[in-house]
Order: C-alpha cells, then structure tokens, then sequence
C-alpha cells in the first residue's frame, strides 16, 4: 500500500507537470503565467495527497508515503522497527516504480527540459538554500501533522496536510523545487540520471521532521498514533505494536 501510494503520487506529479508545462500541451498554451500554472501544480498535488490519505488503502496503511514521516513516528515510538524498515523500502521501490511506468508510458515527453522527469533541483540559489528551505518546510509539515491528529481536528490532518503541500508547491518550489520526501527525489533522479544535489533531498527532510518531533516532545505533547487518518475501519498496525509493547512493560 505505501508504495502504490508514492507511485500513485508519482504519476499524478508526472502528469499534471507535463500538462501543464510541456511546450506542446494545449493547456500550456491556453495559460502562459507560470506563477498560475506553478499555482494549479501545487493544487492538483494537493488534492491528490488528500485522495490518498483517505482512500482506503491511505486509511490502513497511514499514507506516510515519504520515508522521512516513517522515521519520524518511528523516533516517536508509534512505530515497530521492522515495519519502519518495510515502509522505508516500500517507498523506496513505489517512487522508482511510478517514475518507471510513466518513462515507459510517456516516453521522452518528461524527458523535456520543462517537465525533466519532475525532478526535485536547487533552484537559482544554490543548494545551500534549498537546503534551509526543505529543512524549514519539513519540519512546518511535520509539525502540522502532530499538532492536528492530536487534537479535536485530528479527521481533518489529511486535509490541512494536502493544503500545505498545494502552498509549499506554489510558494516554495523555486528555492528548492518542494520534495520533503527523499523517496520522491530519488524516483526521477533514477528515471532521469540527474544526480543534482540529491543529497539535500535525502538530509533535509529527515532533520526537519525529526526536530517538529522534538519540539512536540519538548511540549510535552501525547502522539496518539502514526496514521494520519485513524478514526476509520481499517486495521492499526501502529497500535496493535503499543499494545504489545504496553503489555511488555507490564510484564
């Protein structure tokens, strides 16, 4: 489930950037101000987050799809270490397998230097910047995400998350071109061979998150459960392992 959800993400991501982008698409032609398409971009991956976080397979599995969300819950002990070590590398494949369908399907048309394999780059300032900023916007989506789904809101975390990403994607992206998720950069940078600081994609988000994690703790704040959407039908794996762990302790 968390690999279909970041190759679903994938696709989506490939194929609105194309749409909107591409020299030959119509609609391209039909909006010529990039900050607007930039605008529709950040919205279209909004909504498809969103989708995904309450679609049934986001309710089960917890739709963390980002490598850097998994470690982080794991930090917080909401999170078995076997399955963080699965969730990780099922990310992993789900963003190289989204990417590779997509090459197959859509051929060299994301290859184009205005689509580029929807690869996360530095923007005009350098990866010193983009840097900061995938740090900054990391930990502002991690820090969302604890502050909402544990409290009254908690049913509405999928949905202030997804408008974060759709702000983060017209607002943002120009330092750092918006990723917060290692496994998303590393998708296209395998598709395309564009190794451009892919490092920052892979430090950047984890430190983010991690630091929302320790502020949250600081303010001695509970974290109820690593879904981002619990209060659904499907089966927890997050709190079967506090039972488990519960119990353990009072052994």
């Amino acid at each position: 489930m968390e690999a279909a959800e970041l190759g679903l993400f994938m696709i989506s991501a490939t194929v609105f950037v194309l749409l909107l982008e591409h020299p030959g698409s119509a609609i391209r032609q039909m909006i010529p101000d990039p900050t607007l398409r930039r605008v529709l971009i950040g919205v279209a991956m909004g909504l498809t987050a969103i989708g995904i976080v309450y679609s049934p397979w986001g309710k089960q599995s917890g739709a963390h799809f980002n490598p850097s969300v998994t470690l982080t819950f794991w930090r917080l002990g909401k999170v078995a270490p076997w399955d963080a070590v699965f969730y990780v590398l099922a990310q992993f494949a789900g963003g190289f397998a989204g990417m590779l369908l997509v090459t197959v399907t859509l051929g060299g048309r994301i290859a184009h230097p205005s689509v580029n394999y929807v690869a996360t780059l530095p923007g005009p300032w350098g990866a010193g910047i983009a840097l900061i900023a995938e740090v900054l916007i990391s930990f502002g989506l991690m820090a969302l995400v604890l502050t909402v789904s544990n409290s009254r809101l908690a049913r509405y975390t999928g949905l202030c998350a997804g408008a974060l990403v759709a702000t983060y994607i017209s607002l943002e992206a120009p330092l750092s071109g918006m990723s917060m998720n290692p496994a998303r950069s590393l998708g296209p940078a395998l598709a395309g061979q564009i190794w451009t600081a892919l490092w920052v994609y892979f430090v950047a988000p984890p430190i983010g998150m991690l630091l929302a994690a320790e502020v949250h703790l600081r303010r001695r704040r509970a974290v109820r459960c690593a879904k981002l959407h619990h209060e659904n039908e499907k089966r927890c794996i997050f709190c079967e392992y506090q039972a488990i762990k519960g119990r353990h302790r009072e052994a």
